[in-house]
């Protein structure tokens, strides 16, 4: 149990150091309404940190996917869907069209809180 919460703000930091990699991939890919990663690249962005890269990266794509971008159907979610492909060794992401679309428009991203994240 204190293994969780020992851990839990390294998630925050891992899943935002994910969504601001995913928000330079759109910039660079703008017609991208999917993406996906190769796990050694996300290992280099994590630092080298094979823990955040395997056992931890579920829970941190727990935290990513609750990044959201206003948009004229209220807030919703960037990454709609996402897949770790260990045959593969990627990691597979969906984005939500309007989600995408707004921050194509530049609406920021909105981070989820961590006081009030399970």
């Amino acid at each position: 149990m204190t293994l969780k919460y020992a851990h839990e703000s390294e998630y925050f930091f891992f899943a935002q150091l994910l969504v601001r990699h995913v928000e330079r991939y759109i910039e660079k890919h703008p017609d991208a309404r999917d993406a996906i990663f190769d796990l050694r690249d996300i290992y280099d962005l994590f630092r080298q940190d094979f823990a955040s890269t395997t056992t931890n990266l579920e829970a941190i794509l727990n935290v990513a996917d609750e990044y959201r971008v206003e948009t004229l159907n209220g807030d919703q979610k960037l990454i709609s869907h996402y897949a770790i492909d260990p045959k593969n060794n990627s990691l597979l992401l969906d984005f939500n069209a309007d989600a995408l679309a707004s921050l194509k428009q530049g609406k920021s991203l909105i981070e989820p809180d961590a006081t009030s994240h399970e």
